[in-house]
């Protein structure tokens, strides 16, 4: 059979087979129908057959082999500690841009943890540079039908990609997504963009290649590289200034008008760091094509003012005053004091509280990386009333009250005694918050967080239970 490697199961859930079958947090499954599991994956298609022998093994060290009938889309119905159960598969490179090496020392281990594993990819949307992938790998996804995955591209040019990356086996980019296509895997992409290096005619043949990849390239990010005070690779990066994000702009609209026009689709998008830097608007909801690179922070602030748009004010009136501070990064400062200065009720004061990140360094702008010990430093230095205080949900860690600094929600709340503290995720929970203070109450355990990571894009951590 092989090595096994052990499923644990850390939440059963109610009215599932696996209650039936009376599975505890703590068994472990080790195999399905003799075939040994090394992740979720193995365990979806093993239990695709109607008669099932699950090799369970409990706390105690005791092994059961279970043998039941079920219909062939019943699930198990446990939710595992890990999604793979041989181990994350860890990152082989030494990129120049690598933001887990720019994390604070003495911060949680999480936090460091360096993964390129495609299986993530596939269930989770983490992006994967492939260069610890071999032949197994490809034929696993063809075999099983990962598609889509999404992988960090950086560039085509495989010389420059081999040293962005620290890593030989980037130069295989182009093969690799050869082999992806073969398997009739599609797949969507991210550049990670740094000033004076992969940008300019490298950016311009990285867009060509891709874009010439469809339809199997699914769609393209563009993101700035992020860069914070503790980074000490000797590597020299700069981060974009205005004329660089314009220049950027200027060329990925080319692009854009173009596949518009040949598509109807716009296919390629900026993150919105790049609008932010020149100055301009974030395009229009139409031109993000459904938002299919959301969870890697493309188009947020449109979906952000498009679900402030489209959800209802609140009618009713505030007899006493209210003052809301609300708590944002400061490169989207802007657009949060915009939506606030439109909001024209009486006896409502909003005080937008854009928060500079002491923590990585001002060099890193956007809400998810913001700490408690900032934004109280921010705040009590503020005078004047405040009655209630509006947090990004995205600096609270997903599904727990805790800070990225592992400072505690209710911590928190005991530096402003009095003072309602609550979270917002969408433009329609900022609006409700506004207009409907009284009654508005975020249940964050229903939410999912959007927070930079290492391949310097956005990921959107699930709350604990779908993971």
């Amino acid at each position: 059979m092989g090595r096994q490697y052990p499923g644990k199961i850390l939440r059963v859930y109610p009215g599932s087979i696996a209650e039936e079958l009376a599975l505890s947090p703590g068994d472990k499954i080790l195999s399905i129908n003799g075939q040994n599991l090394r992740d979720i994956i193995d365990v979806s298609f093993a239990m695709a057959d109607e008669e099932i022998d699950l090799l369970v093994e409990h706390p105690d060290g005791e092994q059961e082999m279970i043998s039941f009938d079920k219909d062939a889309d019943e699930e198990l119905g446990v939710e595992f500690e890990s999604a793979v159960f041989d181990g994350i598969r860890r990152c082989a490179n030494h990129c120049y841009f690598c933001f887990v090496d720019m994390i604070a020392p003495d911060m949680r281990s999480s936090l460091s943890i360096k993964d390129d594993d495609y299986r993530l990819s596939f269930l989770y949307g983490n992006f994967v540079t492939m260069t610890n992938m071999g032949p197994a790998d490809f034929d696993r996804i063809k075999r099983f039908h990962l598609s889509p995955l999404y992988v960090s591209i950086q560039c085509m040019d495989p010389v420059l990609r081999a040293q962005m990356l620290r890593c030989k086996a980037a130069r295989n980019i182009a093969a690799q997504l050869d082999r992806l296509e073969a398997a009739d895997c599609d797949y969507h992409t991210q550049v990670v963009l740094c000033a004076g290096l992969n940008d300019g005619p490298y950016l311009e043949q990285t867009i060509r290649e891709v874009v010439a990849r469809r339809p199997h390239a699914l769609s393209m990010a563009i993101v700035p590289v992020g860069l914070t005070k503790f980074r000490t690779d000797p590597f020299p990066l700069r981060q974009f200034d205005r004329e660089g994000a314009e220049r950027v702009i200027e060329l990925a609209e080319k692009w854009q008008h173009r596949l518009q026009r040949e598509t109807g689709r716009t296919f390629l998008y900026l993150s919105d760091e790049f609008y932010f830097l020149a100055g301009r608007e974030v395009p229009d909801v139409s031109f993000y094509d459904g938002f299919p690179q959301l969870d890697n922070g493309i188009g947020l602030t449109r979906n952000f003012i498009n679900d402030w748009e489209q959800t209802p004010a609140g009618n009713a009136p505030y007899a006493e005053p209210v003052f809301l501070d609300v708590v944002t990064g400061t490169s989207v400062a802007p657009v949060i004091e915009k939506l606030a200065a439109s909001v024209q009720k009486e006896n409502l004061r909003v005080r937008v509280v854009p928060v500079e990140n002491d923590w990585f360094g001002h060099m890193v702008n956007v809400s998810g990386l913001l700490t408690g010990h900032d934004i109280v430093k921010k705040l009590q230095s503020l005078g004047g009333r405040r009655t209630g205080i509006l947090l990004p949900e995205s600096a609270l860690r997903s599904g727990e009250d805790v800070f990225l600094d592992d400072m505690k929600l209710t911590d928190f709340q005991e530096k402003f005694p009095g003072v309602r503290v609550e979270s917002v995720q969408t433009g329609g929970d900022y609006r409700r918050a506004l207009t409907d203070w009284m009654h508005y109450h975020k249940n964050r355990q229903q939410e999912s967080a959007y927070t930079w990571q290492s391949n310097a894009g956005y990921t959107k951590n699930l709350p604990d239970e779908n993971r």
